[in-house]
């Protein structure tokens, strides 16, 4: 099932949503246009280990605002064309209609704590880890949260695919975004692999939860609280 477009409109042009997009989109052109290692030394010197944060060895000023930077730095990094086509393609479709409701200095505000809350929660649940984390996912997972709450009647153009056959159709958000969330909780609960954090996407998705209320300008009517 993957989302195309909303019949949601907007009222004020989603500066913040196309910066991040655009900003996001550069940093991966930026990573593979590195050449061999240095792309790899620069994506892991930039991704958030867990263990970085957890076993930290002492003070050490410089590594310590090393470390405590890919909290942010990692947000902006992706492991491939379609991890990153399909953040991109998420923020676009739910954030430029959150960033109307919040505006943009909130919604920039929302869209890092929702990250930063992605990533504390990896961390929480797998302290030890040395994987790399990367990827906008986390942040991405609040946006959509707030979008259920805010629209969830908005009318999603959703490409399904049962079987051979494969439609398009309009299907309310709190349906789509539900399920997307359901997948997520199905994932985690597996042994954990395949490169996903499926804890940062519950972490940002329930602090979206959390914070949407606050963020918010204005209750639009049809929303859930």
């Amino acid at each position: 099932m993957i989302p195309l477009k909303d019949d949601n409109p907007t009222r004020s042009f989603p500066f913040v949503t196309i910066t991040f997009i655009i900003t996001n989109v550069a940093v991966f052109i930026w990573q593979i246009i590195l050449p061999g290692e240095a792309g790899t030394r620069a994506v892991l010197r930039l991704a958030l280990v867990p263990a970085d944060l957890t076993q930290f060895p002492g003070f050490d000023a410089p590594l310590l605002l090393h470390t405590g930077g890919t909290l942010l730095t990692h947000m902006f990094l992706h492991g491939g064309f379609m991890h990153i086509i399909g953040n991109m393609v998420y923020l676009w479709i739910f954030g430029n209609n959150v960033e109307d409701l919040m505006g943009h200095g909130r919604f920039l505000c929302f869209y890092l704590i929702c990250g930063l809350a992605a990533a504390m929660t990896q961390v929480a649940v797998n302290p030890r880890s040395t994987v790399p984390m990367i990827g906008a996912s986390g942040a991405v997972s609040g946006i959509l949260a707030a979008y259920l709450i805010l629209f969830p009647a908005a009318r999603v153009v959703t490409l399904i695919f049962v079987f051979i056959f494969v439609r398009i159709v309009a299907i309310p958000a709190v349906i789509v975004l539900g399920l997307w969330f359901l997948i997520q909780l199905l994932n985690a609960g597996q042994v954990q692999g395949g490169g996903v954090a499926w804890f940062a996407h519950i972490g940002g998705f329930v602090a979206g939860l959390l914070l949407v209320a606050l963020f918010r300008q204005r209750r639009p009517r049809g929303s859930l609280f």
